[in-house]
């Protein structure tokens, strides 16, 4: 890269200076024509006011050769119709053709003097001409000089231009090693920093740049490698979750296997001495297996929810009528402890699973009434705020401790374990009702007071 900044700069250098070069040698060109016009005008002014044009021209030219300062200066005097009647460097000009139709001589008949610059065919040079209408008579002064514009200074400034390109390209040599340090020192210590992600726990360190692009490159980079960070970390919890996970699952599932495998061995070796026995032990065995296959098809729904790997059909679900369903085949369960449900439900149509939404709704319910008091209440609420459907269940049961409000979503969690299993279910509801209420991008919120109920609010958006 440094080799790229050096080899560019050195060209934008090269091309500014001949850049620069060309307009100072337009300009210095058109300036030099200009004032040797001028001078040659000048020249042709006194030659005009101090000829006698009544006595020998020849002779007079010949004696005034000390005007015009440079020796190779030719000077013509013709009559206004271009007929030469002298000239300084030709003899024979008595035989010279008739110089009417020179540019520089067709200038001066409409505008008193002209000039022109051209080779000259008599004397086979570059030739710069100026001519000039006589005030004294019908006359034509015309003078010429050999002119190659800035050619002419070429050798003189040569040295100079020499010396300002040398000293031109140690100057941006220079530069350009201090701009290419500039850029290049703040990427290799960028790529340092970003070598630290091979490490555990990196901590970056960036440094403020003179360039908003490095200081730009430096945030991301660091914004790019917290994210990195991050995901690894989420990615250890998510591979802790699932270790944890498949635990408690593997501890939940050997639970009712070895009960099962117990009766089992009882019914074996004669343990059940009479058919009422033998109905209990078989009734205790397909409870278990129940509660296998209930703990089974929990984890399955996790799962799916999860991946969203299998297609939902949705359709339009009425919650009211689904909630009064769930109610009514929960009545039961709320009269073994004498606990009354009241429910506030404002009509409601929502495009959901109807599956999914009753396998909400029951797991709320049925939490809300196996863990309430005796002579309880359990509360529902339907409404709708903006383009989001409300939810709430509200019990007057035991509550939830602080420190287990974070971790009732978490799968197998149990706030109190021994009454969880006592109660019966598989650990997995409220973590079914989070994955569902997620799978619709809706929130859900707890607040509860150990003691005094607890309260669920679920927000889903209906369109």
């Amino acid at each position: 890269m440094k080799k790229a900044i050096f080899k560019n700069f050195i060209i934008i250098l090269l091309l500014a200076l001949i850049l620069s070069g060309s307009i100072f040698s337009l300009v210095i060109s058109n300036v030099l024509s200009r004032n040797t016009r001028q001078n040659m005008l000048n020249i042709l002014h006194i030659l005009d006011e101090t000829l006698d044009y009544d006595k020998d021209l020849k002779g007079q030219i010949d004696q005034l050769t000390l005007l015009y300062e440079n020796s190779k200066a030719r000077i013509t005097i013709m009559d206004i119709k271009g007929i030469i009647l002298v000239d300084s460097n030709i003899s024979d000009y008595v035989n010279m053709e008739n110089h009417i139709d020179r540019e520089e001589i067709q200038q001066a008949l409409r505008e008193g003097k002209g000039a022109a610059r051209r080779k000259s065919g008599t004397l086979n040079i570059s030739m710069l001409y100026v001519s000039y209408i006589s005030r004294q008579g019908d006359y034509i002064l015309r003078i010429a000089m050999p002119f190659s514009g800035l050619w002419d200074y070429v050798l003189i400034l040569f040295p100079a231009i020499l010396m300002s390109l040398g000293v031109s390209l140690i100057i941006s040599l220079i530069l350009a090693n201090r701009f290419s340090r500039t850029i290049t020192k703040p990427l290799y210590e960028i790529s340092e920093q970003l070598l630290k992600l091979q490490e555990n726990n990196p901590e970056f360190s960036f440094k403020p740049y003179e360039y908003f692009e490095l200081n730009l490159i430096a945030d991301t980079t660091k914004r790019m490698a917290d994210a990195v960070k991050e995901s690894i970390k989420k990615i250890e919890f998510e591979k802790l979750i699932r270790q944890e996970f498949f635990t408690n699952a593997s501890h939940e599932l050997k639970t009712p296997i070895t009960s099962i495998r117990g009766y089992i061995e009882l019914l074996e070796n004669g343990m059940a001495t009479d058919e009422n026995m033998k109905l209990e032990f078989m009734g205790r065995i397909k409870k278990e297996a129940q509660n296998m296959t209930e703990l089974i098809n929990d984890i399955l729904m996790i799962s799916r929810l999860e991946t969203k790997e299998v297609e939902v059909i949705r359709t339009d679900v009425r919650i009211c009528s689904l909630i009064n369903e769930l109610i009514a085949s929960l009545k039961p369960l709320a009269a073994e402890n004498n606990i009354t449900i009241e429910m506030s439900c404002k009509p409601i149509v929502i495009s959901a699973n109807h599956g999914q939404m009753r396998e909400l709704f029951n797991n709320l319910l049925t939490n809300a009434i196996k863990y309430n008091k005796p002579n309880g209440q359990v509360k529902v609420y339907v409404t709708t705020e903006g383009n989001d459907a409300i939810f709430i269940v509200e019990d007057s049961g035991v509550g939830i401790p602080e420190e287990s409000r974070q971790r009732v979503f978490e799968r197998f969690y149990r706030v109190d374990r021994g009454r969880s299993k006592k109660l019966g279910g598989t650990g997995l509801g409220l973590s079914i009702v989070k994955h569902i209420v997620n799978y619709y991008n809706g929130t859900i919120e707890l607040d509860s007071k150990e003691g005094r109920g607890s309260k669920f609010t679920v927000r889903i958006p209906m369109s």
